[in-house]
């Protein structure tokens, strides 16, 4: 058994949207403008062009856990295409993933984040397109790296209290998340049947 010690949290941007892709089912087409991570083995935050995705494929084919907010349906579809190896084969923890089971329905990140830590995105999505197309480069990057930082926040609250909020219209709710003993802290042996 191993120690879940490689903690990795993922975000990325991409350089065109669904309809320049040519629909929702076209994630390698929409392209890696950049993906940033926090590493916690090295408690340092990355951040890479696509150019730099065999780098970034590194980290995270020798991770314990890749940590995300909509990772599996998003972020590992556009990625897949790049590497080498399955990311199927990684353990991953999708926030918003473990939310929808809660919940039945998905909520955006800037909800959760505003509402449990008071604080929400630098942008969107749709602007960091636009941020990549008028060559913004730096500011492309800060904005992603943003997004790696609220989302380790949001999952570290999540997993030293056991729940996370969210805005619900004008009612501020509570939604109960419990991660295996694994998932929360890096010097616990992975138990094998969680995958």
């Amino acid at each position: 058994m191993t120690e879940i010690i490689n903690k990795i949290v993922l975000d990325l941007e991409t350089q065109k949207d669904f309809a320049e892709a040519g629909g929702r089912n076209k994630h390698h087409l929409l392209r890696v403008s950049v993906a940033g991570i926090y590493s916690y083995p090295d408690d340092q935050y990355l951040i890479f062009e696509e150019s730099e995705v065999p780098k970034l494929a590194e980290y995270l084919e020798a991770a314990d856990l890749i940590i995300g907010f909509n990772n599996l349906q998003f972020d590992h579809e556009v990625l897949q295409p790049y590497l080498n190896f399955s990311l199927k084969k990684v353990p991953v923890l999708d926030l918003l993933a473990e939310i929808e089971k809660v919940l039945g329905h998905r909520i955006s990140l800037e909800s959760v984040a505003q509402a449990t830590l008071g604080v929400g995105k630098t942008g969107s999505g749709l602007n960091a397109i636009r941020l990549w197309k008028s060559g913004q480069i730096d500011k492309l990057k800060q904005y992603c790296l943003d997004d790696v930082k609220l989302t380790r926040e949001v999952y570290e609250y999540a997993a030293n209290n056991g729940k996370l909020m969210y805005q619900d219209f004008f009612d501020t709710r509570e939604i109960p998340l419990i991660f295996p003993e694994a998932f929360k802290r890096t010097n616990v042996v992975r138990q094998s049947s969680l995958f």
